[in-house]
């Protein structure tokens, strides 16, 4: 079928911010915890294994509920069920402000997980329903640039809250930023039960035959890979490339979640104040959006995938050992930076697999499995940093675990890329860079 870039702009326009914006609030409310670290672990007498631990079970309830709450998502319609996702771990965020002991905070992370499994895996499966197969490596970047922007924007205010409103109504500035920065995913699901359309056929802001091409060209997209390979869900979760990708979101997650947690202790080490840290800490964020934006759209433009996944990680990998080895602190910056962007262009690029090889149901089903699995590395990841730092009284160990995981991570793509080289083998659209997000 004839591309039509002006209808996938449009819904681009009309989408992707709000996705943006939900998972913005996501990663904030997923990360701050790093930040809260700065001054609430002192208060509460937490050491770095009790944080580590506490911020990585978060992914317990996560993995539990992810595959529920995703098939969940299909039955009840992405609308109603994400708004829910959003209300309810809001209002689990904020009651972190108030943990008192290491047991109340573990169950806080535990019922946190829960309330935003299904979110992520979710927002991938949703896209999928809007946009055909030659635009989404870019509109998954565009969507992920929430994670990076979360770091930008978010470790700045992070820092301002806690140190400018410390003590305010008797609150320490760790429990305002807890409260503050809940509201806007609560915000949010209000917004998403109001303004996101469920699918192209049912977009008022697209004309009737604009809302016709779409949903025919992904129709058409969808019959023509159902009839090379056709997935039930029960197929989808036990097929070896679904596995294996599984085993990819395990590298991809515990690096996100391994620095961004851990990024702003990493930074403090430096000696600097906590405002400073968090201006400090918005750098390596800065360079991961750009990564992210930059890969996406070559990768969308040359139509290769593979080698735009596994590339990134390896030089995430270099980036890490740089910081791990440099005894100098501008030196160990540039490293965290170059790490932080390799896991970002890698990032959007990884979802492609699942969307390609999966449709329907059986893609809900399979992303939300690897996306679950997945999850099990932002529990290593932040626990084996905390374990690092509190057997070697620094971080040069764990990054060097990082450093191996994102090489092991690139091996993963490559082999998934072996197995998959007929099915991503695409030649680049002429119009394939003209709807711009």
């Amino acid at each position: 079928m004839d591309n039509r870039p002006d209808i996938i702009s449009k819904a681009a326009w009309r989408i992707l911010p709000i996705l943006m914006i939900c998972y913005f609030a996501a990663f904030l409310d997923r990360v701050n915890i790093g930040f809260a670290a700065l001054t609430m672990n002192q208060d509460l007498g937490f050491s770095a294994s009790v944080f580590g631990f506490g911020a990585g079970i978060f992914f317990l309830g996560y993995i539990l509920c992810e595959l529920p709450s995703n098939l969940l998502l299909v039955r009840f319609g992405a609308r109603i069920w994400i708004a829910r996702i959003l209300i309810t771990w809001g209002i689990l965020s904020a009651a972190t402000a108030f943990v008192w002991s290491p047991l109340s905070f573990y169950a806080v992370r535990v019922l946190l997980g829960a309330a935003e499994a299904g979110f992520f895996p979710g927002m991938i499966f949703y896209m999928t329903l809007w946009f055909p197969r030659e635009y989404r490596a870019r509109m998954f970047a565009t969507f992920n640039i929430a994670v990076p922007l979360s770091s930008m924007i978010g470790a700045p205010v992070s820092g301002l809250i806690i140190e400018h409103m410390n003590g305010l109504h008797g609150l320490a500035g760790w429990q305002w930023m807890f409260v503050l920065e809940a509201l806007p995913a609560v915000v949010m699901g209000i917004v998403v039960l109001l303004a996101l359309p469920e699918s192209p056929r049912t977009a008022a802001f697209l004309a009737p035959d604009e809302r016709a091409w779409l949903a025919g060209r992904l129709d058409a997209e969808r019959a023509t890979r159902e009839t090379r390979e056709r997935f039930t869900i029960r197929r989808a979760l036990f097929d070896p490339r679904v596995l294996l990708m599984c085993m990819i979101a395990v590298g991809l997650v515990m690096g996100t979640t391994g620095i961004a947690i851990w990024m702003p202790q990493f930074v403090r080490s430096f000696g600097l104040s906590t405002v400073q840290t968090g201006f400090v800490t918005a750098i390596p964020s800065a360079f991961m959006a750009l990564a992210m934006i930059v890969v996406g759209r070559h990768a969308d433009k040359t139509g290769e995938r593979v080698w735009h996944a596994a590339g990134p990680f390896l030089v995430s990998a270099a980036g890490f050992v740089l910081a791990a080895m440099s005894s100098s602190p501008t030196l160990a910056l540039v490293g965290l930076t170059i790490g932080a962007a390799g896991i970002g262009g890698a990032s959007p690029n990884i979802w492609i697999f699942p969307t390609t090889l999966l449709t329907g149901a059986a893609a809900a089903a399979g992303i939300a499995l690897i996306n679950s699995v997945g999850s099990t590395g932002g529990f290593f990841g932040p626990s084996i940093i905390g374990w690092m730092r509190d057997a070697t009284g620094g971080f040069a160990g764990a990054q060097l675990v990082l450093a191996a995981v994102m090489a092991a991570t690139a091996c993963a793509i490559l082999i998934l890329g072996g197995t998959m080289r007929e099915m991503m083998r695409r030649p680049a659209g002429p119009n394939s860079l003209e709807a711009r997000p």
